[in-house]
């Protein structure tokens, strides 16, 4: 076909056709993306809130997949945005370029297979087994049964079968009565819905799109099992790549429950021998009791006794899988509801059975530096009901990353925080890329595979293409030196006056990030009872509800954790203050950061600078990002952790910070806070 107009053009024309105006980050971010299509070079672009990088990279993407028949891939962590591009870019975009693309470009969504309704199992009878906790529930069970009830009417009204159109949400519990993984499905060719399938529709239409949306934990199924999920790419773009290491660690994260060991056996009660079922019975029971004596913590070897317990799970696995359907055999056909529960329960024991394997040659490796997993028991109360987990994770997912991802597509990683103590290496080479500073930093990376070097084949370049926000004239980044630092023992009574004072001077308009739930609602109680503007709490209703109330009556104040450190976009006068409880520093006790300071310690690096200190950098970076949504925000961002300045990594952690002027004088806070509230328009809303 002709040679299309170049990028340039085709971003001009686009931006004038949605009524934008041109942006210089924009136009700079989007050369660099299609200069890295053309040169096959992996690109990381860190682009501000407000750069417009959606259609920096969605332009060079589809005139790509037009030019060349291949298409792209787009992942991004949150279903937020996956939404925004495909109910809003992609749509407005493929209309504005069919003219000068010659087509109306073609775009799909897809996700894993358990995410979408499985019409064989809604019209069949073959319902998972309850928890044993909520055997005794009524409350749970009634829940349970309204709900699936509700997913039983939506399925003759749905036209996708996707899960996040379900409205309001149900429970994963309800969810899996109506779904399956690709383990547990039959196969298009045998199930009598197979030419309706919702999962196979979604997969048909990805197959013929010019770019097709997805999400991190799909393009790591897609690497990690070899099996082809996505349909045949060349180019990857990574959205939100600040989360990418940690949604690949989560897909590849397994557990091994009691639960899940009596769940898989239950469903093979009427499909196999009753003997072959009383062993795997048996063996659950054995599971239970010896963690039970065993205290929670990771594991630097496998404690005295597991071994033998871990070797009847996985042969009373492997017998009752065999008794269902022998290795290399296909299920028996049969009727589809009889076939259906026998894919479920061959699953359910395969996967018992592979977790249990896992773990057996979890310390096959003497060094513990370069052993692939990490492994660890947790002890959590559900319901009143102790349960006792054993999970295993990767080390590192750096080496699987190079190499079935960077090795098989050109990949643009973006998102507004990449860089941390202002480089991007900490991020590059979690992600498995070269570092390319001359000061090489190996964090995370030992994982049993060689560690790319300097002159490895793999080149990738990195930009930062900058913000359009004045930070420096927009915001303030004050960081309260005169407190003490934060202990262990809850908020500091100075700390809670400070956070009073902050409130008073904003009147209200706060977004208060915490560091725990437990701290989040300790301040909610005690600043309830002082201070007269409202203040919401996560937890009081979906965090979806509090975040519009709180968007939409200014003198509102919100308290929260983790999701909203990331999650919160709210421009305008409702938001004048975002106040940091203290430097975000994982536990001292997650087992999985730990070992990777471990092993990077005994690589000769720096353990806690390259794990501990770069994880708190990008929650700092993102925390602090929830100031400025757009180019007419003002405000203060207030960090209670005088560490920020006082201790040796402080600089570090500013360094991946945005550009705000600093102070440390409350005064000048909050007089700048009296006057912001005094200037500020009252937002319009309920």
């Amino acid at each position: 076909m002709p040679e299309l107009p170049p990028v340039p053009t085709l971003l001009a024309t686009a931006v004038d056709a949605l009524g934008g105006a041109a942006r210089k980050g924009q136009q700079t971010m989007a050369a660099a993306v299609a200069h890295s299509i053309d040169t096959k070079e992996h690109l990381a672009v860190q682009a501000g809130t407000g750069t417009g990088k959606s259609l920096a990279y969605l332009i060079p993407s589809l005139r790509h997949a037009v030019q060349t028949g291949r298409t792209v891939v787009v992942s991004t962590a949150t279903i937020a945005l996956q939404r925004q591009l495909v109910d809003r870019d992609l749509p407005r975009l493929a209309e504005a370029l069919e003219q000068p693309l010659g087509r109306r470009a073609r775009f799909a969504i897809l996700k894993g297979r358990n995410n979408y309704l499985c019409l064989n199992k809604i019209n069949s009878a073959v319902p998972d087994e309850p928890a044993d906790a909520e055997l005794f529930d009524a409350f749970a069970v009634s829940r349970l049964g309204r709900e699936v009830q509700r997913l039983n009417d939506w399925a003759s009204d749905t036209e996708t079968g996707d899960r996040d159109e379900v409205a309001p949400g149900v429970t994963d519990r309800a969810w899996r009565q109506v779904s399956v993984s690709s383990r547990e499905c039959l196969g298009k060719s045998r199930c009598p819905f197979g030419t309706d399938c919702f999962a196979e529709r979604a997969r048909s239409e990805s197959g013929q799109a010019d770019v097709v949306v997805t999400n991190h934990a799909l393009l790591a199924i897609d690497a990690i099992s070899g099996i082809q999920v996505l349909p045949e790419h060349d180019v990857v773009v990574i959205d939100e790549a600040h989360e990418l290491v940690d949604r690949v660690t989560g897909v590849a994260t397994a557990e091994l429950s009691t639960a899940a060991i009596t769940a898989a056996a239950k469903r093979c009660a009427k499909l196999a021998d009753e003997q072959e079922v009383d062993r795997l019975e048996g063996a659950a029971d054995a599971w239970h009791d010896l963690l039970e004596d065993l205290p929670p913590g990771r594991w630097d070897a496998l404690p005295d006794g597991v071994s033998p317990v871990l070797a009847l799970v996985r042969d009373a696995a492997w017998n009752l899988r065999t008794a269902l359907a022998p290795p290399g055999v296909s299920v028996p056909q049969g009727d589809p509801e009889s076939a259906a529960a026998r894919n479920q329960a061959v699953a359910a024991v395969e996967e018992v059975h592979d977790t249990a394997v896992r773990a057996l040659t979890a310390f096959e490796e003497p060094d513990p530096a370069v052993r692939r997993d990490v492994l660890w028991l947790s002890a959590d109360e559900v319901r009143g009901v102790a349960r006792r987990s054993l999970h295993m994770a990767p080390l590192s997912v750096g080496g699987l990353l190079r190499s079935r991802l960077f090795g098989t597509a050109t990949v643009v990683l973006t998102s507004a925080t990449l860089q941390v103590g202002g480089s991007f290496d900490g991020l590059a080479v979690t992600w498995g890329l070269p570092p390319q500073s001359a000061n090489r930093v190996d964090a995370a990376l030992a994982n049993g595979a060689e560690a790319p070097s300097d002159n490895a084949a793999v080149r990738w370049n990195s930009l930062d293409v900058g913000s359009p926000f004045d930070h420096a004239k927009s915001g303030i980044l004050y960081v309260a030196k005169h407190l003490p630092p934060p202990g262990r023992d809850g908020m500091a009574p100075a700390a809670l006056d400070e956070i009073e004072r902050l409130i008073r001077a904003a009147g209200g308009r706060t977004l208060g990030l915490f560091s725990s739930m437990r701290a989040a609602k300790a301040a909610t109680e005690v600043l309830r009872q002082r201070l007269d503007t409202p203040l919401l709490c996560q937890g009081d209703d979906a965090t979806g509800a509090l975040v519009r109330r709180f968007a939409e009556d200014a003198e509102t104040s919100l308290f929260g954790t983790l999701s909203l450190w990331q999650g919160v976009d709210v421009p305008g006068p409702s938001l004048s203050l975002v106040i940091l409880d203290r430097i975000p520093f994982p536990r001292p006790d997650d087992p999985l950061l730990v070992a990777r300071q471990r092993a990077v310690e005994s690589r000769g690096g720096n353990g806690f600078m390259a794990i501990a200190a770069n994880h708190a950098a990008l929650l700092l970076a993102q925390g602090t990002g929830r100031l400025l949504r757009s180019t007419d925000d003002r405000g203060v961002v207030a960090v209670l952790d005088s560490r920020l300045v006082t201790a040796r990594y402080g600089a570090y952690l500013r360094a991946s910070l945005p550009p705000y002027w600093e102070t440390f004088d409350p005064e000048v806070v909050a007089k700048a806070l009296q006057r912001l509230t005094a200037t500020a328009p009252t937002p319009t809303g309920g």
